[in-house]
This record gives C-alpha cells, structure tokens and sequence, in this order.
C-alpha cells in the first residue's frame, strides 16, 4: 500500500510539475480601477501601474468613484504626488480614463481635470477593458 501511495504521489508531482500555470504575456494590457480619494491606496494603485508599464504592459488607469477627485487640479495640494505620477505616466502612453457620471456627482468638471486625462466613454472604457488579454485590478 505504501508503494502505491508513493507512485502515485510521484506520479502526481511530475504531471503537476509539467502542467504550465498562465501567467500574464509579457506584453498583456493592464486595467487599474482606481475607484478611491485614499492617498494610500491611490498611491499603491497608481504605483502598480506605474511598475508594469515599465515592464512592457499597455497600461489604463480609470479614475471612478471618490478616484475622480485624484484627478481634478482643484485637489492639486492634497494630490500633488499622485497628480505628478499620472501626468508622468500619460506622457509615457499610459492612457487615464475618468468617469464622466462620477464627475459628475462629485463635482469635477472636464476644465478641472490634469493635462492628457480623458473622460471616459463606454468605446475608450470598454476598449480598454474588454481588449484581449487584458488583465484588472481595482483599488
């Protein structure tokens, strides 16, 4: 009985081993919902971000919920560090969505909003987040 168990234990370590888990390509988009005014978490979102494009992933950033007001100039001294990190990642093709009914309901208007942000339709969000491969995260 002990032989048994331990063939079929090595059997199941060599089919384990050869079986390959999916990991993202290494050019797959990435989609960050960004849906917080918390600097913290923003900050972590952001980041990670930041980190993947410089790995060779497409990147989008979408601002919605309370992350609408991240990007809105008149929130520049309590943003300021998050501001300076998208408009970096803009400038080096990240694309940064912003939802126009969370703009909205919190205020911000378009005039408001940094340099090379886009307010968002369903065609820009959705094919941002619906293009093959892509892989989300929300914060």
């Amino acid at each position: 009985m002990q032989f048994f168990l331990r063939v079929m234990l090595a059997f199941a370590l060599v089919v384990g081993g050869a079986v390959n888990p999916t990991f993202a390509g290494n050019d797959d988009p990435l989609f960050v919902n960004l849906t917080t005014d918390d600097a913290h978490r923003a900050n972590m979102g952001i980041s990670f971000g930041k980190s993947q494009l410089e790995r060779g992933h497409p990147l989008t950033i979408f601002l919605n919920d309370k992350g609408v007001l991240i990007g809105s100039k008149e929130n520049a001294t309590k943003f300021a560090d998050h501001q300076k990190m998208l408009g970096e990642l803009a400038s080096k093709g990240a694309v940064v969505l912003v939802c126009p009914m969370c703009m909205k309901h919190y205020g911000v208007k378009e005039a408001d909003l940094l340099p090379g942000l886009k307010v968002g339709n369903p065609e820009l969000t959705g094919g941002a987040l619906f293009k093959d491969n892509t892989k989300t995260l929300t914060w």
